[in-house]
């Protein structure tokens, strides 16, 4: 047992079973105990020795697109001067830093850049600072997003929503019930149903047995995003494995080296994350008044700003390369790797035209 674990233990025992969303956020982000918060013994959780690989790590590909994607966004944007580049959950900083590279290229834009980087992980902050500490662009670091001041911005957020707590609900022949952190006979913690039955926002009556989840913390994100958009000009893209709409399965899960492990083994010392929900995105986006573009699949939008023009380029620059280059742009953008599984969604200001990537 980790002593997070035993720690969730004595307050279950005090004051009641926990929300998955509750227990989500203690794994994850527990002040000494988190998963993100502490110093793992196994070292980075990032890349092919950590837990997990994101996008960024795969291929440099991926963040020089969303540079160009940021270019093309200014310049949609009309030049609006001095504008903020915001990421949410920036890992090793590897994104950040392909981003940059890309958009030194457009001395207008670069004169006025300013980095934020939102991040609550002091481990994590580290590493962001050691890979751009060599950065011509002033950085910034915060432990919000609301932290930040209201100027034209533009926020990239890649693989963020999937580790925001969610609740989660199971269909029964009275309505839905919770899925609650409890504790069993021997114990240990163990997951069961609350026994009243309730009606949580956005959930529709599907079947018996079905299950959904439920992110309060997104809206909350974009709520804020829209807040902004309405005073400045700006964008946001949000990039994350997820579905288009509810299938009525749970999505919730727990990863140690590349592998699922159970849910509430360790928590503290292993990833969770939840497929994130495109559809209640979208509509969040449109109901605090944004112009929502997408969501289309990863690999349809990179494909549309040249992911395999990029590919051919590298390979003519490092033919010995070739063939890893090759392997990781097909990992980002073929439908049966990351392209159709992961998901790509912007919302703008209203009178913004159409970005780049979510058309032919």
């Amino acid at each position: 047992m980790t002593t997070l674990a035993a720690l969730l233990t004595q307050r279950i025992r005090a004051t009641g079973p926990l929300t998955l969303a509750e227990f989500m956020a203690e794994a994850l982000g527990h002040p000494q105990h988190g998963y993100y918060t502490k110093l793992r013994q196994q070292g980075d959780p990032f890349g092919i020795a950590g837990d997990f690989i994101t996008s960024p790590e795969i291929s440099q590909v991926f963040g020089e697109l969303l540079g160009l994607w940021a270019i093309d966004l200014w310049q949609r944007l009309e030049s609006p001067g001095p504008i903020q580049l915001v990421e949410l959950g920036p890992g090793r900083g590897s994104l950040m830093q392909d981003m940059l590279r890309v958009i030194a290229r457009q001395p207008k834009m670069s004169e006025g850049l300013s980095v934020h980087l939102v991040e609550t992980s002091p481990t994590l902050r580290a590493r962001q600072k050691d890979l751009l500490q060599k950065s011509d662009v002033p950085i910034s670091w915060h432990n919000h997003l609301n932290d930040l001041p209201v100027k034209p911005f533009i926020l990239i957020a890649n693989e963020f929503f999937d580790a925001l707590p969610v609740r989660q609900f199971q269909r029964q022949d009275d309505g839905w019930h919770e899925v609650m952190v409890g504790i069993n006979n021997e114990g240990n913690l163990t997951l069961g149903m609350a026994p009243n039955s309730i009606t949580p926002p956005n959930l529709p009556s599907l079947s018996e047995g079905d299950v959904m989840e439920w992110c309060p913390a997104a809206g909350s994100i974009v709520s804020e995003i829209a807040r902004r958009l309405h005073q400045v000009p700006g964008a946001a893209l949000m990039i994350d494995y997820g579905y288009s709409a509810p299938s009525g399965l749970p999505t919730l899960q727990a990863v140690q080296n590349h592998r699922p492990v159970d849910l509430l083994t360790e928590p503290g010392a292993v990833d969770i994350s939840a497929h994130v929900d495109f559809s209640a995105l979208a509509a969040q986006g449109k109901s605090k008044g944004l112009a929502v573009h997408g969501p289309v699949d990863q690999g349809i939008f990179l494909r549309r700003l040249g992911a395999e023009i990029r590919c051919k380029q590298l390979e003519m620059a490092a033919p010995d390369k070739a063939e890893i280059i090759r392997k990781g742009v097909a990992r980002l953008i073929e439908p049966e790797q990351m392209g159709a599984l992961f998901k790509v969604i912007a919302f703008t200001q209203a009178q913004t035209s159409l970005s780049s990537g979510f058309a032919d």
